[in-house]
């Protein structure tokens, strides 16, 4: 079915005879999603909202806006009383995809560095979502699942596991912001995203959590980012 999250109408269609909804938020703003969260307060479906753990709980100003809309979510969702089940993920993995053009040209990996995480596998998340969608609302945690890697890692660090994967020696090499901005502007990326990757990459703070939640739900430990480059080591291929 095709929707639209911000058209109430949509949004009413979209939950007829549904008793579960899976949520990820792509916007960088809650004021539109308003009309979602009202009809979802109508219908009073289980919410499995998938948010961030770089939220702090102990502030109502994050660090950065990507962070920010995540935890006005989460709020935005309390408030309206759906007491939803909340999986925070780590850094994805996935995200060096965006390194690819660059491995394909070279070994060196240049954008703005940020603070190390543990990079959590997709592959997982969507696991532990999935078990979170087909288990009773009894039988989960009412605080946040926070969803990690087992280990915390900067950029070069995975810059280097990767090439590790790939046979290749690489090196990240990190460049000031201003310079950042203007190649993700050049590539086309909407401001607003571009300034708010910027944001995250000067203010996010680092990250030594890892938790055992994947395993917790999966039955399975959190995979390793080594485990991930080498599954996806084909995506970034030989240099031409």
């Amino acid at each position: 079915m095709r929707g639209d999250l911000t058209d109430a109408d949509s949004v009413r269609a979209a939950l007829d005879d549904i008793d579960t909804v899976f949520l990820i938020w792509p916007l960088l703003d809650t004021a539109p999603a308003e009309p979602l969260i009202a009809e979802l307060a109508a219908a009073a479906p289980r919410v499995v909202y998938l948010s961030s753990t770089a939220i702090d709980d102990a502030s109502f100003r994050q660090s950065d806006p990507i962070v920010q809309v995540h935890a006005d979510m989460e709020r935005r969702l309390r408030d309206a009383g759906l007491q939803p089940t909340v999986l925070r993920s780590d850094t994805l993995a996935s995200n060096t995809r965006g390194w690819a053009a660059q491995l394909h040209a070279g070994d060196v990996v240049r954008g703005p560095d940020i603070a190390r995480t543990a990079v959590v596998d997709e592959g997982d998340v969507a696991a532990a979502a999935a078990e979170v969608l087909l288990r009773r609302q009894d039988d989960l945690d009412r605080t946040p699942y926070l969803l990690t890697g087992p280990e915390p890692l900067s950029r070069a660090d995975q810059v280097e596991i990767l090439g590790a994967a790939l046979g290749r020696k690489l090196r990240f090499e990190p460049v000031p912001v201003d310079i950042a901005r203007a190649r993700m502007l050049a590539d086309g990326r909407p401001e607003r995203l571009v300034d708010a990757l910027i944001t995250a990459s000067t203010r996010r703070p680092e990250s030594r959590l890892v938790t055992d939640d994947v395993e917790r739900l999966t039955g399975r430990p959190a995979r390793p980012f080594a485990q991930w480059a080498i599954d996806h080591s084909t995506e970034f291929g030989p240099r031409p």
